[in-house]
């Protein structure tokens, strides 16, 4: 059995995408699979936002999306890490990929169930470890049917999808919900960094029905479900372990 954290195969059949929430028979493909492709950080994040949406016939596969995310410098591997640990001045935040023809693109698209992929906004912040992913959501734009309260509607779609999901997890729908619980840093900020160190990833649905407009985020650690924990996942998957056992 063969675990490819790579992005060589990740849009091929012939290999399991590693993600195992992508729907109810992705656990079946990847403990009956040797060959395993890890998702990529920023994808996981995208895919699972957009993914569900698609499948439930709200999110139109021809939706015009953009995708904004910050992650830990640690995403950027050695020499990144080296430069924002080491004694040289760095950048507080910056973004990048002007290219607009990011690395995880391909399967962004091709597992949201998208015909065009979006356009991608990353960076990277000076903190070690953590992400955030956000897509906006344009009522009539985007949506196959914007009628009724189509935040709940959204907020309902990945509640179901995710019911029986061990990591994921979509959280109370709203900012005011949020601060009630606590959700918030200093009643205000969506920390990235709170997941670290676990393979869980936290959903929120964040809408206003009177600009019609509506933003989805996933919040995990780009080391842990972003990269090695989802390949421990996978790999407990495969073997038949508890699919949990060690994270």
């Amino acid at each position: 059995m063969l675990i490819d954290a790579s992005t060589a195969h990740r849009t091929n059949l012939d290999w399991a995408y590693g993600f195992p929430e992508l729907n109810p028979e992705q656990r079946a493909k990847i403990a009956s699979s040797k060959r395993i492709a890890n998702p990529g950080c920023y994808a996981t994040g995208f895919i699972a936002l957009t993914h569900p949406l698609t499948r439930a016939g709200l999110l139109r596969p021809e939706a015009a999306l953009v995708a904004s995310a910050v992650s830990g410098y640690s995403g950027g591997g050695k020499a990144l890490i080296e430069v924002f640990e080491g004694d040289e001045p760095h950048e507080p935040w910056g973004a990048y990929g002007f290219s607009l023809a990011h690395k995880h693109l391909p399967e962004m698209q091709f597992f949201s169930g998208l015909t065009a992929a979006p356009i991608f906004l990353p960076a990277v912040g000076a903190f070690a470890q953590g992400m955030v992913v956000s897509v906006p959501i344009h009522y009539e734009r985007d949506l196959a049917d914007a009628s009724g309260d189509v935040g709940a509607a959204i907020h309902a779609a990945l509640l179901s999808h995710y019911e029986d999901a061990h990591f994921v997890t979509v959280m109370p729908l709203g900012e005011a919900a949020w601060k009630e619980e606590g959700l918030l840093e200093r009643g205000a900020f969506l920390r990235p960094d709170t997941l670290n160190d676990t393979n869980h990833l936290q959903i929120f649905v964040y809408c206003n029905e009177e600009t019609r407009t509506c933003v989805v985020s996933a919040r995990f650690d780009n080391l842990g479900k972003g990269a090695s924990g989802a390949a421990v996942q996978n790999l407990n998957i495969a073997l038949g372990l508890d699919e949990a056992t060690g994270l």
